[in-house]
């Protein structure tokens, strides 16, 4: 097995958990040295990883932005002056909250790339490789660290921000481009591109790995993704206030994404008690950032529920723990209706199994009292009558995989969007539709 770093991705358990304790105890002195924000959090005395978990507060995205809102545009929590930046990013705001800020200083932003690599040659890339990159090169940290990463690893890019889906799938084929990143939606609106154009992408095109990160995404999405490119599709996750990519999958076991143990110190928490849950066991990611000095990050609440599992349940020769299927769902993702707990990975699952829908959105509203799923497909020119049956097969299907019969209609061709970016699959509007 080959490593991008393989003493760090190697290194016996206890000896990476005392490093892990040197970087955090130094890390805690800088920020308490040089944050007003973490100077009024840190515990004094802090003695090992067991004792930081136990006395170091939780951080939640709330806390972040009030600290904005007291120092604008980055708040007091940075432990460095925002002039040593080098890069600007923000959150998308898709929650509705405003958006949390960041900088990297140049240091930063070389480990940021150095967790791409880490991910991107734990998936096969290799120097030789050419990658292209589909995202819209904005203030997102997203894709940026990939790009910069396959620069650092000796490939050739293709920077594509500006351009179309068609031109994106002639660059493919033309160039014999090997590895693609994008969001899992993204990719299914390629797959769509060029059916129009009749290219057969697993025959005509030579991508053999894709990094499809950003956003949930349903095993049968995987599925078709892999089919329809003819590639192994990999998950990997970061965020921007971590800075990097905090876990990758590995080949060796589907679904096993290795949490980079170098760069951060992960617990799993029960969502309600706060308490630590064992392994195999459904718990809230709390992260903290071990190497990013700009801006850091400890005890961070991220409403991620994953599963973790030791190292040795994987066979690639990493020391480093993993999370089983990587981010499973956020707590926020789940949705009460009726009774019946509703997430948009489910929804999700159940429309992609019919090859006719090429794009989908779904929403919740309350009509009459009554809480209901209303979901539109695009199924591209089919003819009223197939429409009809295929918006029907839908209710059926959702029905009987999920529990609750849905309101199934028909969006004109391509009226709904497809997004580069995280696309926003279920929206409650029931704070919104009134009664009646």
């Amino acid at each position: 097995m080959d490593y991008w770093n393989s003493t760090a991705e190697t290194m016996p358990r206890e000896r990476l958990e005392s490093w892990q304790w040197r970087r955090l105890r130094d890390a805690l002195d800088h920020a308490r040295r040089s944050s007003p924000f973490w100077a009024g959090r840190i515990p004094d005395g802090i003695t090992s990883l067991a004792d930081y978990g136990a006395r170091m507060p939780l951080l939640h995205k709330a806390d972040l932005l009030r600290a904005e809102e007291q120092a604008p545009p980055y708040g007091t929590w940075p432990s460095l002056d925002p002039s040593t930046g080098v890069r600007h990013h923000q959150t998308s705001g898709t929650s509705g909250n405003p958006p949390v800020r960041t900088f990297d200083t140049e240091r930063d932003w070389v480990w940021c790339v150095d967790t791409f690599c880490t991910a991107l040659y734990a998936n096969g890339v290799r120097p030789h490789h050419k990658g292209m990159v589909c995202f819209g090169y904005g203030l997102l940290a997203g894709f940026w660290g990939m790009h910069y990463a396959l620069e650092r690893m000796g490939c050739t890019v293709f920077p594509s921000g500006g351009l179309d889906s068609r031109t994106r799938v002639r660059l493919l084929v033309e160039q014999r481009i090997e590895v693609l990143g994008l969001t899992p939606s993204y990719a299914m609106r390629l797959i769509e591109t060029a059916r129009e154009m009749g290219v057969d992408l697993a025959r005509e095109a030579n991508v053999n790995v894709i990094l499809a990160g950003a956003e949930p995404r349903s095993d049968f999405t995987t599925r078709t993704i892999e089919e329809a490119f003819g590639a192994r599709v990999f998950n990997a996750a970061g965020t921007t206030e971590f800075g990097g990519v905090f876990m990758f999958e590995c080949p060796s076991r589907r679904n096993a994404c290795h949490i980079n143990e170098q760069s951060c110190y992960d617990e799993v928490l029960h969502p309600e008690t706060g308490q630590p849950v064992g392994y195999g066991e459904e718990g809230v990611r709390v992260t903290t950032g071990l190497s990013r000095e700009g801006v850091q990050l400890f005890r961070h609440w991220t409403e991620d529920i994953v599963v973790r599992r030791p190292h040795t349940e994987c066979g690639c020769g990493r020391t480093w723990d993993f999370y089983d299927g990587g981010i499973l769902r956020r707590v926020d993702d789940m949705r009460k209706i009726r009774g019946v707990s509703v997430t948009p990975v489910m929804i999700e699952d159940v429309v992609r199994s019919f090859d006719e829908v090429n794009e989908f959105q779904s929403s919740i509203r309350t009509v009459r009292g009554l809480d209901t799923v209303h979901v539109r497909v695009d199924a591209g020119e089919l003819p009223a009558e197939a429409a009809d049956a295929l918006c029907g097969r839908v209710a059926e299907e959702f029905k009987r995989e999920i529990g609750i019969r849905p309101v199934v209609e028909l969006a004109p061709a391509g009226s709904l969007p497809r997004s580069q970016w995280k696309a926003a699959r279920l929206h409650d509007e029931r704070v919104l539709t009134p009664h009646g």
